[in-house]
């Protein structure tokens, strides 16, 4: 309605312009403005003026947290404030969830025809936790949706309660990765002191039969994320497993060496883990 009126206006402004230079949309040729004779343009003008700003700043923020997924965004601490609203609406809108079914397809095809497993108990596959298995998400639409600082008390008092929900698509997936045959490890950047909050919450929502569960110690947490997901790859090829892939949410989960033979990232824009 709003869009058919605007084409009206215009129309009718182009050619009341022809007719007399002097009057056009916004000002007419008495001396007064638009408003001033209809009240109802000014409403108008408010609303189409409101509809370009929404429309620049929802292409402003999809920008945003498409960057953020290429990796071109880097290091945020908080999502910017005037984006909470739309990074929100894609992390709990059916397109967050075709987005990482699809991710999870692609995984599928790789499967179909990358791996020959020797049958010596080497063959490995990684997952992350948060964002890959279980959700988070819960918590955060109580703490901004990323638009406020991490209070990591706080969050980790959320996890010690063991109630993130596993994600549907990667669930499925985890026991048919495991059913091929693969040992699966789970590296997450939680640490050590959430062993068995996290066991009891993976275990809960239907995960079982991992080959081992690394979480960061004290030591860990002094160094950079991407360096602890490093270490710990290192450590597994050193035991002679091949690592056949990793799916995670953060980039910092794949970065540095050693390299396995490929990774997958699912969605994530709620926050940075360097």
């Amino acid at each position: 309605m709003a869009k058919c009126l605007a084409l009206s206006l215009i129309i009718l402004g182009l050619f009341i312009g022809l007719l007399s230079p002097q009057w056009n949309i916004l000002n007419l040729g008495w001396g007064k403005r638009v408003e001033e004779v209809n009240p109802e343009w000014n409403i108008l003008n408010r609303i189409l003026r409101e509809k370009v700003v929404g429309d620049n700043l929802k292409s402003y923020c999809e920008s945003w947290r498409i960057n953020v997924e290429l990796n071109n965004i880097r290091g945020f601490s908080v999502v910017p404030q005037e984006c909470v609203e739309h990074v929100k609406k894609y992390m709990t809108s059916s397109q967050y969830k075709a987005d990482s079914t699809r991710a999870v397809e692609e995984i599928r095809l790789y499967l179909s025809g990358c791996c020959t497993l020797k049958g010596d108990g080497k063959d490995s596959w990684i997952f992350d936790i948060d964002e890959t298995l279980l959700s988070t998400i819960p918590y955060y639409k109580k703490h901004g949706f990323g638009g406020e600082k991490l209070n990591l008390t706080s969050l980790e008092a959320w996890m010690k309660q063991s109630k993130a929900p596993a994600l549907d698509h990667t669930l499925e997936l985890f026991h048919e990765i495991k059913n091929r045959g693969f040992k699966i490890f789970l590296v997450s950047s939680r640490k050590e002191s959430l062993r068995s909050a996290t066991v009891d919450n993976l275990v809960n929502v239907g995960y079982h039969g991992w080959t081992t569960l690394k979480l960061r110690g004290f030591d860990d947490e002094l160094v950079e994320v991407k360096n602890y997901h490093c270490k710990v790859r290192e450590e597994l090829v050193d035991e002679g497993y091949r690592i056949w892939g990793i799916v995670g949410d953060q980039w910092s989960t794949f970065d540095g060496l050693p390299i396995p033979n490929r990774t997958f990232k699912l969605p994530n824009s709620i926050y940075y883990k360097a």
